[in-house]
């Protein structure tokens, strides 16, 4: 059985991951009005992603004996100066999440619930990876600048990044 303390912050950071979605979602509008399919086509996985998060939480709490509570989701920003802001506000909101993730695994400590501090682990690696993978697109965008056909030509790389389900 998850403590109450636990319920609650495992039901936060399901508001957390699906906002996420929701903000990642913005972002693929943002690109495509920008006619950046390829980076529209990024964000949409990471979308696929945050959502996959929020139903491994999900089904998580339940498994546990745990209720599920949904809460509203904030709206999003949905504009953006620049491809490379866009992705600075991608990068900023992954270092976020990541530090969500470390107070539920300081929390599950702390309660003695071993079990959620292993089910944890799991967004612990996930997080090192997320990270490492926007922070390669704001690097790459970085030295870029204002170089158009650099930026056509990672768009088209972009394009080529597909959602595969982690085994759970």
């Amino acid at each position: 059985m998850l403590s109450p303390k636990m319920e609650k912050a495992l039901n936060e950071q399901i508001n957390a991951e699906m906002f996420s979605a929701y903000l990642y979602l913005a972002m693929v509008a943002y690109f495509q009005e920008k006619n950046l399919s390829g980076f529209a086509n990024w964000m949409t996985v990471q979308n696929q992603e945050e959502t996959f998060h929020a139903m491994k939480f999900f089904k998580y709490v339940a498994e546990r004996g745990g209720r599920v509570t949904l809460g509203a989701i904030d709206k999003p920003q949905f504009e953006w100066e620049s491809p490379l802001a866009a992705m600075e506000a991608a990068q900023k909101h992954e270092a976020y999440i990541t530090g969500r993730i470390n107070d539920l695994m300081n929390l599950a400590i702390k309660e003695k619930d071993h079990a959620t501090a292993n089910f944890l682990n799991w967004f612990v690696a996930e997080q090192v990876e997320e990270e490492d993978s926007v922070n390669e697109v704001v690097q790459k965008l970085r030295l870029l600048g204002s170089d158009g056909g650099g930026l056509f030509m990672m768009d088209r790389d972009m394009a080529t990044r597909v959602f595969t389900p982690p085994v759970e």
